[in-house]
């Protein structure tokens, strides 16, 4: 019989010992057979490659419509090793990006055209090595979607099953990304591979870095055995630390580039590594966006710490070196990440030529002036109806929220539709950093202990850094739909184990699971159709 992570923690401190036990000499042949540090893959040897974008199947007058596919599949990562199996959206990782352009018009911008994505689970019925049955529950995180579309960690879809996902696109435009939720398997499932790009057309409308000069660069850390296969070694489920960095699935690779501006989409896509990102030249970033889209104006500093689901958007300028030097992005020592020689270089940009496009080529005095309905950044504290506060620390050998564990059928929060409020994350138990996402809005970051935000969080988030011994305030709209949502820890090792909770956005709300149940696949499938969107 296998037994789930709830049965072993129901069986009593005697009865949980003894169920461990056996599963120690697994662990330690796992720990055994893990790459030496000698045979890692040497830095800077594989060229940057960037993710697919993916061609919907078929349009209409007011939606996209995509089909992807989770399945299993063997990719070469390590050179002389064979090749790594993986999770991967339509077989790859990080899997096709999507791409969501709205444009313009001769009366400004055009509407929000809707996307359908049908994700198919043709996972096998059993993971490789850990056994568990890989049920996924797709979140596309920073798009407000309704309750039944977002993601909830208890809507499963089970391997030979699908469900068709439905995307409004009527926020501003932003750095999204799709990554896999399923209740206890969520770090998982993504170390696997489970994760990919979702972009709207921000900046579209600005000189911004376009085209080949706007690069997405998804950061991951993953452990290796000697045969070229992913461990999973979460450190008595605390946090799981690699000793490889892949940048859109290459060991830190290198980029050629241009005299000129650059914008790159950065996100750490890690299971519980953050990272204090620099340029080895000490020249500072100049940051465009967050995670909900442009920054008010542009900031610059010459570090930045990023955690896990984090997104900013930074312009390089490379006019500033000549033909041949090379800049290293470094990744500086940050407490409680495992600081190894092969983890403080992330990638190396080659400047291998002059500047042979100039157009697009500038970062705007201002981004976003603001003015759509949830923008989190032009909120005071005195619109606040409310203030909450939610404590993140170690509890009974769990990670908790106010010292409680994920219950899908308990609300810890329920403001209502179109409320103001501030929410507290509270880290003063000091032990670990905890990257807190909230889902459905964006908010604005008020202080971290008492001070400002750091330059590079002056703009719309869902991802707050709460580092160890910090208090973090924040701001946001509740909404625009209604219904139950999660807020959690993005280090997905303390998420699975049990720093998870639930609020709910006003009330009528659609059932996140019963609203959009996943179906049976069948042959053929039924129509790609546009499934309801009632709120």
């Amino acid at each position: 019989m296998q037994l789930s992570r709830r049965d072993v923690l129901g069986v009593g401190v005697l009865g949980a010992a003894a169920f461990f036990i056996p599963a120690q000499p697994l662990l330690a042949q796992a720990a055994r057979n893990r790459l030496p540090e000698s045979r890692l893959p040497a830095p800077f040897q594989q060229e940057l490659t960037v993710p697919p974008v993916l061609a919907p199947v078929r349009t209409d007058a007011t939606t996209d419509y995509y089909t992807m596919t989770m399945r299993s599949a063997d990719v070469p990562i390590v050179p002389g090793l064979r090749p790594t199996t993986i999770f991967g959206y339509n077989g790859i990782t990080p899997g096709p990006t999507v791409l969501v352009r709205r444009g313009a018009t001769a009366g400004g911008r055009a509407p929000a055209r809707d996307v359908v994505v049908r994700h198919i689970n043709a996972l096998p019925t059993t993971h490789p090595t850990l056994r568990y049955t890989p049920t996924t529950s797709v979140h596309l995180h920073g798009n407000a979607s309704l309750p039944q579309y977002d993601g909830w960690a208890e809507d499963l879809t089970a391997p030979g099953q699908f469900k068709d996902y439905l995307y409004p696109n009527d926020q501003d435009e932003r750095t999204l990304w799709y990554h896999d939720h399923a209740v206890h398997h969520t770090a998982e499932n993504t170390y696997m591979g489970l994760a990919g790009l979702y972009i709207t057309d921000e900046g579209l409308n600005l000189p911004l870095p376009k085209g080949r000069y706007e690069v997405p660069l998804v950061i991951q850390d993953k452990i290796f055995d000697t045969d070229g296969q992913l461990l999973f070694l979460d450190n008595g489920q605390k946090a799981l630390m690699g000793d490889v960095v892949l940048v859109n699935g290459k060991p830190t690779p290198f980029l050629k580039v241009e005299r000129r501006k650059y914008l790159f989409r950065i996100l750490n896509a890690s299971t519980s590594r953050a990272y204090r990102l620099a340029l080895s030249t000490g020249e500072p970033f100049t940051f465009v966006s967050g995670d909900g889209g442009l920054n008010p104006r542009p900031q610059q500093a010459a570090e930045f710490r990023i955690g896990e689901a984090e997104r900013y958007g930074v312009v390089i300028d490379f006019a500033k070196y000549r033909v041949g030097q090379q800049v290293i992005l470094r990744n500086l020592p940050l407490k409680n990440n495992d600081d190894l020689p092969s983890t403080r270089q992330i990638m190396r940009f080659d400047v291998a030529a002059e500047a042979t496009d100039e157009s697009n080529n500038e970062v705007p005095a201002v981004l976003n002036p603001g003015g759509s309905p949830f923008d989190p950044m032009p909120l005071t504290e005195n619109q606040a109806v409310r203030t909450r506060e939610w404590r993140f620390k170690r509890h009974q050998g769990q990670w908790s929220i106010n010292n409680q564990f994920w219950d899908p059928a308990r609300m810890d929060a329920a403001p209502g539709q179109d409320d103001v409020e501030i929410w507290t994350f509270d880290n003063r138990s000091g032990g670990w950093f905890h990257p807190i996402h909230v889902h459905l809005t964006d908010f604005k970051i008020l202080d971290r202990n008492g001070q400002p935000p750091l330059p590079y969080e002056v703009g719309p988030k869902d991802v707050a850094y709460a580092g160890e011994g910090e208090v973090v305030r924040v701001i946001a709209k509740f909404g625009p739909r209604r219904g139950k949502y999660m807020m959690h820890c993005h280090n997905v090792i303390h998420e699975d184990h049990d720093m998870m909770t639930n609020f709910e956005v006003g009330t009528g709300g659609p059932d996140p699971v019963a609203a959009a149940p996943p179906r049976a696949v069948t042959n053929p499938l039924p129509p790609l159709v546009k499934p309801p969107s009632t709120a």
